[in-house]
């Protein structure tokens, strides 16, 4: 039985960090909204079916389970796709990668919605430049100087964020990293300078086979203006 992923059918967003898990990893998937439409997502987040109803989506559909929350599905899928350590330590950890890697990506949408998600980006931009400032100066060197931190001292090397073989939080890390080089590509220039080994580490998962052939199909949906990462020119450096 496929694992079914349901997230808006339009842009990247949160459920991303999934789909590169899932096509990584070969899996067997669908990708619910898009193939067959918003109904059945909706009437599950209202308790249909479930007696555990996801806040939001992105969530995942595994027979009877339904997990929610982006770190938790990952948590979920990565022993059962290959994508996580065996040993439990390893995996906690790799767990709280991706929990700071969601810290990250809040940051990230909070750039341009710093007032509220209700309000449009135009209603807030005065407020999304004073943002701005501080995510492109202090925020985003404090996150990557940490994962580069990490990569230097991982015991398996530092091709990878934990031990010697992909994890799901290197191909979330890639997500971050691509997302602001298309957000923030004057800012990133510069600050991928200070952080070499995430730069590889970015570089080396978009070269993996089933992740390239991912990034070049018609299944990964463009960065736009209604995604988390978006190019407005006035936020860059």
């Amino acid at each position: 039985m496929p694992y079914e992923l349901f997230y808006w059918p339009s842009i990247q967003g949160r459920g991303e960090f999934v789909r590169l898990a899932l096509e990584e990893a070969g899996a067997d998937y669908v990708d619910v909204a898009r193939e067959r439409g918003l109904g059945e997502m909706s009437r599950l987040m209202e308790g249909e079916g479930t007696v555990t109803p996801p806040f939001a989506p992105p969530f995942l559909r595994d027979g009877e389970v339904v997990v929610g929350q982006t770190a938790a599905i990952l948590h979920y899928l990565g022993g059962r796709i290959g994508l996580a350590p065996r040993n439990e330590g390893a995996r906690l950890w790799t767990h709280q990668l991706q929990l700071t890697i969601a810290d990250f990506v809040d940051e990230a949408h909070d750039l341009h919605h710093p007032i509220a998600s209700s309000l449009y980006y135009h209603e807030q931009k005065a407020e999304a430049a004073r943002r701005a400032v501080d995510f492109r100066e202090t925020r985003i060197p404090k996150f990557l100087s940490w994962f580069e931190r990490v990569l230097e001292l991982n015991p398996g090397g530092d091709k990878h964020l934990v031990g010697r073989r992909t994890t799901y939080a290197d191909l979330s890390l890639f997500q971050v990293v691509e997302g602001l080089n298309y957000a923030l590509p004057r800012t990133m220039e510069w600050a991928l300078q200070d952080s070499p080994h995430v730069a590889a580490l970015h570089a080396a998962v978009g070269e993996r086979p089933n992740i390239r052939g991912y990034l070049e199909s018609e299944r990964r949906i463009p960065f736009n203006d209604d995604g988390i990462f978006r190019h407005y020119p006035e936020l860059d450096a």
